[in-house]
């Protein structure tokens, strides 16, 4: 029987199991999707985990859950190692396995390097997944159930995902919180619209976060981080400092030797195969896909998204002797959460909304995007009857 091993159940590895799943096979092949973890984690979602907006089953649910009755197969193991030559992969799932595969997908996703500042790797939270917002929400707990006055946070990257964070965690210390967002550039939010990013910067001078430009971190200690300005330096007292600049695929996936691949990503062709080798694909933050004018694609769901219904087609017609067809991005906007209850929206990068309306345009939009009609189901009535349920439970 054919086999088809997907490496990482993220965006695009879920969604490529998934789109694999419901093609017409002759003979459905055997669909085997490998990840560390037990869950799937929707990202754009996991900074409302911090204001208690929603619950982690709604963020993360399980493998299981989503993959029942797709014939799907689910691993859960560490993938250690590929034989490219063998087609064979190396997984640990407590002990050595090894899996045989006719097509490979690697969407193993993104890792936030930790090593670019001093104290970085042993201080600093960057903030990707569950086991980053345990860390965070553990440290905001005790500071939270501690006497003191002020709880100072400090955010290292100015793009999406520090000003969304800055802005929750804003909200929820409220008067107690002396939250700092710090970026090297001149701007925050570098690749959205203006409109966004104006919006953005109201958002978070609304709340009182200090905005540090043209700025660079140089250390990071258990107490204190320091800051490089353009004249000068300073060390400030510090509780918490979160980590969101930057973006690596794992060492394991860095040590192999590909033909083509280059530092950072993995070179492919417009059909998403690995240069050099028509069995492997690859998506998401590790691969080296070019928009229209030859820049790289950003590092989002979005594109993993799009890459995953690209992804499953070519790997379909790979094995029924049918054409290729290349991945093209279409960039169809961009929602950026700034607190609670509170957003910005683009639409195809020229109309924008904000505030309450577009905070509900981005939960239905989201919506829409996870990853099986059972959970949107489950979602969608948990949100519409959570309301009705407070409001009965305080009139009695």
């Amino acid at each position: 029987m054919t086999r088809i091993c997907i490496l990482g159940g993220g965006f695009g590895g879920l969604y490529t199991a998934l789109n694999l799943a419901r093609l017409p096979w002759a003979v459905m092949p055997e669909i085997i999707l490998v990840d560390k973890s037990d869950r799937f984690l929707f990202t754009p979602f996991l900074y409302e985990l911090v204001t208690s907006e929603l619950q982690e089953w709604e963020v993360a649910p399980s493998f299981a859950e989503l993959l029942a009755d797709t014939g799907i197969q689910f691993v859960q193991g560490l993938v250690t190692n590929i034989d490219f030559e063998a087609k064979q992969v190396e997984v640990n799932i407590g002990q050595r396995s090894f899996l045989e595969y006719d097509r490979l997908v690697l969407a193993i996703g993104g890792e936030t390097p930790m090593n670019f500042v001093d104290g970085a790797s042993e201080y600093a939270i960057p903030f990707r997944n569950l086991q980053d917002f345990h860390r965070l929400n553990s440290k905001l707990e005790l500071l939270e159930a501690s006497n003191r006055d002020k709880i100072r946070v400090c955010i290292a990257g100015g793009g999406s995902s520090g000003v969304e964070l800055a802005c929750k965690i804003a909200d929820r210390l409220k008067d107690r919180g002396r939250v700092r967002l710090v970026d090297r550039n001149l701007k925050i939010l570098g690749n959205s619209t203006d409109a966004n990013r104006q919006i953005a910067e109201l958002a978070l001078s609304q709340r009182g976060v200090w905005t540090d430009l043209n700025t660079r971190v140089s250390q990071i200690t258990d107490s204190e981080v320091t800051l490089d300005y353009a004249d000068g330096s300073d060390t400030l007292p510090v509780d918490i400092v979160l980590w969101t600049v930057g973006s690596t695929f794992s060492k394991m996936l860095q040590n192999l030797t590909l033909e083509h691949s280059r530092q950072g990503a993995i070179a492919t062709d417009l059909t998403l195969q690995v240069k050099g080798y028509a069995d492997i694909f690859a998506i998401g933050d590790l691969a080296g896909c070019l928009d229209s004018d030859g820049q790289p694609l950003p590092a989002t769901a979005q594109v993993a998204f799009q890459q995953s219904q690209y992804c499953a087609w070519n790997i379909w017609a790979s094995l029924n002797q049918k054409p290729l067809v290349n991945f093209s991005y279409i960039p169809l906007g961009e929602f950026i959460s700034l607190g609670i209850d509170g957003a910005t929206a683009s639409i195809f990068g020229k109309f924008s909304i904000d505030g309450f309306p577009a905070h509900v345009m981005r939960r239905f939009a989201y919506l829409l995007r996870m990853p099986t009609l059972q959970h949107q189901w489950k979602i969608g009535t948990h949100w519409v009857t959570k309301p009705l349920v407070e409001l009965f439970r305080k009139s009695v």
